[in-house]
This record gives C-alpha cells, structure tokens and sequence, in this order.
C-alpha cells in the first residue's frame, strides 16, 4: 500500500512488473527482482537508479544495503498476526507449503527479526525512518499520507495519495493492539 500511495501522490517508483498483481495482492506488487538478490550481495547497480525513486524492500534485506547511500525509510508496520494470516493464505492459494511451527511461534520469531532490525537503522547514520502503521493508513488515509509526503520530499499529492487507501483490501484482521510494533 505505501509504494502504491507514493506512486499515486507523483513519486516516481523502481519496479520492474516482474511479479504481477493476484488474488492475494489486486493492485500488483511495485517490486524490484533485483532487490530480492541484496542478500546474496550481487549487483547493486540498480541502486545508482534508484535516486528520487520510491523501492519495496523488505525489512529482512534492509540490512544488507550499502552505507554508501542515504535512505529514506517508510517502514509500514502491521499487527504480525494479521502479517502470518496474509503470508499463509497467498501460500495456500498458490499450493505453496505452509510454515509448520505455531502462528504465535512465528509471531515470535517475527518480533524478534523486527527487534533486530530497529536496533540496526538506530545505529546508522544513512537511515532516516517514517513508521506508519498499516491500520491507520487505512482509517486515517489524509494524515498518513501527508506525513509520508512530508517525509519523503513535501510536493506529493496527499489527496491522491489517500485514495489508495482501500479498506476492502483488508481483508486478515486482527485486534487493535498491534505486536508487531517494536
């Protein structure tokens, strides 16, 4: 939903159309193939590009990126359990294997990787980080968004922006407290 507000608002966004939009992710996926590779420390290349562009990278790579850069962060927080419900129904619908370990095992393991990485943008200087909270981009689409624009460079369109916010695409709900948030 981020990468979809910032394309909206006029954000020019990395994506490559490799993984196309599905049941379990309608508007697609705004992703990079190249950036599923940080881990294994290929080519960073792409990254030379992605200056004044908005990039989907997932919190498990964000530690693998070069300190040669300065980043802006929009790290979209979501309640874990609702996170494992997603993750679990796109692997169903897909006739992928499921994760055998227990969903709050797994909602362990998750707040821990998240603890993890908290500590590590707090130590790097190249990181500057917007948390929002995924629930309430959709219950408060106008503010959210304006505090992305702020963030990311104050001339995108917030109006535009909050109409991504899409309620109907929330489809695995959890209670308001929110373990995911470290």
């Amino acid at each position: 939903m981020a990468m979809s507000m910032l394309a909206a608002g006029g954000l020019p966004v990395l994506t490559d159309g490799v993984r196309q939009a599905d049941e379990s992710n309608p508007r697609g996926y705004l992703e990079l193939e190249a950036v599923k590779e940080l881990h294994r420390q290929r080519d960073t290349a792409w990254l030379e590009g992605a200056r004044g562009k908005a990039v989907k990278i997932v919190s498990f790579l964000l530690t693998w990126l070069p300190e040669t850069y300065n980043y802006r962060v929009i790290f979209m927080q979501r309640d874990l359990r609702e996170v494992v419900a997603s993750e679990t129904a796109m692997l169903v619908k897909r006739g992928q294997p499921v994760e055998t370990a227990s969903e709050e095992q797994t909602v362990q393991m998750y707040q821990e990787h998240l603890r993890k990485v908290e500590r590590f943008l707090a130590t790097r200087r190249c990181f500057e980080v917007l948390r929002v909270n995924y629930r309430d981009a959709l219950d408060q689409p106008q503010e959210t968004a304006a505090h992305m624009r702020d963030f990311v460079d104050g001339s995108l369109d917030v109006a535009r922006m909050a109409s991504v916010a899409d309620p109907s695409l929330y489809r695995n709900r959890a209670g308001r407290t929110n373990p995911g948030t470290p």
